[in-house]
């Protein structure tokens, strides 16, 4: 009988498989996807004028907007970034945001054109992404993630109760407008950056 070999050749490893969608990331990003109703809610009850009420739908915004910073990096550091993922996870961010801006003009207590100049910087720059999808991609830029972070810190303003304090009322207005005007530039930008992505792909090869 023949002896095996001392030094069999080990076999090819297969593929790695794909990570699941049940997973942590996409857990706080359904989280924060039902926070957004019951953020609504609170925001609007009785009229937003309910101390207790307001401090709630901050805590729910705080809450949700932390979510939405650690789900990227745990899905990227642990290999849990899926397809799920890249699309629920702009639709809870856009929600969100979208949900404190709207519910802040109904009461009257944000300007009605703030938001609807964000909502339009925001959807379409989700749209320039689509359109520009089979050419590349574009990522998010510097001003986008400062655009974030002074968005986010100026609907936190807002959403305090505490509104007839000079001093948090024209802080908050400070921060939204600094917010405002670096979403406008920033919307810009990725239409500069759009058509000139479009631009090169159309550009016959040397």
């Amino acid at each position: 009988m023949t002896n095996p070999p001392s030094n069999p050749v080990p076999r090819a490893a297969g593929p790695l498989s794909a990570p699941s969608a049940w997973n942590v990331a996409n857990a706080l990003t359904v989280l924060r996807l039902i926070l957004v109703p019951l953020f609504v809610w609170l925001l609007l009850r009785d009229g937003g004028t309910d101390d207790g009420n307001r401090l709630l739908a901050t805590a729910a915004f705080v809450v949700a907007i932390v979510t939405d910073r650690f789900d990227g990096d745990i899905a990227r550091r642990w290999n849990m970034v899926t397809n799920f993922g890249k699309i629920a996870d702009p639709i809870a961010d856009k929600a969100l945001t979208g949900a404190a801006f709207i519910g802040l003009s109904i009461l009257g207590e944000l300007p009605w054109w703030v938001t609807v100049v964000v909502m339009v910087r925001e959807w379409g720059v989700t749209a320039l992404r689509f359109w520009v999808i089979r050419h590349g991609v574009m990522p998010a830029s510097r001003g986008g993630k400062l655009k974030t972070v002074l968005q986010a810190i100026a609907l936190g303003l807002y959403l305090l109760p505490w509104q007839d304090v000079a001093v948090l009322h024209w802080t908050a207005v400070a921060f939204m407008g600094a917010a405002v005007l670096v979403t406008i530039v920033t919307g810009l930008d990725y239409v500069g950056r759009a058509l000139r992505l479009r631009a090169a792909a159309k550009r016959p090869l040397p």
